[in-house]
């Protein structure tokens, strides 16, 4: 299992020896560095928590992808997730909330991190109805399937498979939260919530036009005799649907720590052990081998986008979050044990 790991833990070394250098260059004091190196091994492991689901879910579609595009995953994929949603992302909200240039919002993240906290702290509802309705979308998406043969909590699961022969239902229903939702939040706060919560919807759609697309194209030319299938379509829909998983993990960050660097730097470890653990459920076979595993990621996607929406209004701490997720997948995976002691000769 170790070999999966090789990679993210080379990265974490290098990851925190960058963070002391830093944190010492800025604090010049063992108990200051200590303790902020502290926090970059916490947020980290934040980042896991909130994000096994995730890896679950990415192993799904990295399944039907080949090699090449699995090793694009781990590292194009990686660049995008770390220096795009953990760095660029924040530095574009506070930019475009600011009316600031790119070198200016990079000082004030550096010079001011308060001020820089409040900016990003502030875009929360939009990013909670972005963020929260993609997420919402992947898991319905799930459920909603008609061809869906394994249920894991089969009085919901097998009514909403059956559901699904009414096209659109679950952007309906999304749509219908949304604007309840937006009820519960002062006027200019809500156009925001419904605004970012359908392009969080018209995102999801977006892409998988593409992926579908792209699907097409690799059958005629698999019809055609060629053997090719590109995975850009599944590359992309990951990148998104990664990005839709650290919009919690970032704001939450900032309850440990407002400085970008540190946060940064502890979320991307904790981004790179996702990815790790990605391929080692597709290598493994873990998916095959225990029946309800990715039943228990899915509910656990549709829980963290109705917690995402919720907290446009509510604040519900990220360990809250972290804990329902590991509660669900832990319980599909204890259930997926059970029912393969009871089933010895059945394919997983």
């Amino acid at each position: 299992m170790l070999k999966f790991y090789k990679g993210s833990i080379l990265f974490t070394l290098i990851c925190l020896a960058a963070a002391a250098w830093y944190v010492w260059m800025q604090t010049g004091t063992l108990t200051g560095t200590a303790s902020l190196l502290w926090i970059v091994v916490v947020l980290s492991i934040l980042e896991v928590s909130l994000s096994f689901d995730n890896a679950v879910v990415n192993a799904k579609v990295l399944e039907e992808m080949d090699e090449v595009w699995q090793r694009r995953f781990l590292t194009w994929g990686m660049v995008i997730a770390v220096f795009g949603m953990r760095v660029i992302f924040p530095l574009a909200i506070v930019a475009i909330a600011a009316g600031l240039g790119p070198v200016d919002t990079i000082k004030l993240s550096l010079n001011d991190p308060e001020r820089y906290e409040e900016i990003v702290s502030s875009a929360h509802v939009g990013i909670a109805g972005f963020g929260g309705a993609f997420l919402a979308m992947v898991g319905l998406k799930y459920f909603f399937d008609s061809d869906k043969d394994v249920h894991w909590i089969k009085a919901i699961e097998e009514r909403l498979s059956s559901f699904a022969r009414i096209e659109a239902l679950e952007i309906a229903l999304l749509l219908v939260a949304l604007y309840l939702i937006s009820l519960l939040l002062p006027q200019d706060e809500a156009l925001t919530f419904i605004i970012a919560g359908t392009l969080g919807i018209v995102t999801f759609i977006a892409v998988e036009a593409i992926s579908t697309i792209l699907e097409m194209q690799d059958e005629a030319r698999a019809a055609a005799g060629a053997v090719a299938r590109s995975g850009l379509g599944g590359f992309l829909y990951l990148n998104v649907l990664d990005g839709s998983f650290s919009f919690d993990g970032v704001i939450g960050a900032f309850a440990l720590s407002n400085n970008m660097v540190v946060i940064a730097l502890g979320l991307s470890i904790g981004a790179m052990f996702v990815r790790s653990m990605t391929i080692m459920l597709v290598q493994k076979g873990t998916l095959a081998q225990y029946r309800y595993l990715e039943n228990g990621a899915f509910w656990a996607i549709v829980t963290l986008g109705v917690i995402m929406l919720l907290s446009a209004k509510y604040h519900i701490p990220e360990a809250v979050t972290g804990l329902i997720g590991a509660v669900l997948i832990g319980l599909s995976l204890w259930w997926s044990v059970r029912w393969q002691k009871r089933h010895p000769n059945a394919a997983g």
